[in-house]
């Protein structure tokens, strides 16, 4: 069965029955915006502060934040000191778990670019997650 991984601003309409399982992949929840517009928010799946901030002042391209957010995105993180036989491989099981929850039913990843934004980590996002790297 296809994925159907879709994309949305969350301040675009909502449609329960189209959207399926609504993923606010952002740092920080949108101001003035309820949390019923998504069903589950995923901090860790958006690019860290400091990266959206030097592709917003210019500091770096689109390209060059792709290249770094994809980077975070599977930046391992340090072992469970509880567990040292268990590495942690950042978000990758994160988005293993997306992945198959998308064979089941629609997922629409959400940020709060306007839905005309070109340059947004979302549609990244999904490229990762249908990625044969994943």
């Amino acid at each position: 069965m296809p994925y159907v991984i879709r994309t949305k601003s969350v301040f675009e309409k909502m449609d329960r029955s189209d959207d399926g399982l609504r993923i606010l992949a952002c740092r920080h929840t949108p101001q003035g915006v309820k949390g019923t517009r998504w069903d589950i928010w995923m901090a860790n799946l958006a690019p860290s502060d400091p990266l959206r901030k030097a592709l917003r002042s210019g500091e770096i391209n689109w390209r060059e934040f792709s290249k770094r957010y994809n980077e975070e995105l599977f930046q391992p993180a340090p072992m469970d000191e509880h567990n040292g036989k268990s590495k942690n491989y950042g978000q990758k099981f994160t988005l293993r778990l997306i992945k198959e929850l998308a064979r089941r039913q629609k997922i629409t990843l959400m940020c709060t670019c306007g839905e005309d934004e070109e340059h947004c980590h979302r549609y990244l996002l999904k490229d990762i997650i249908n990625s044969a790297k994943v």
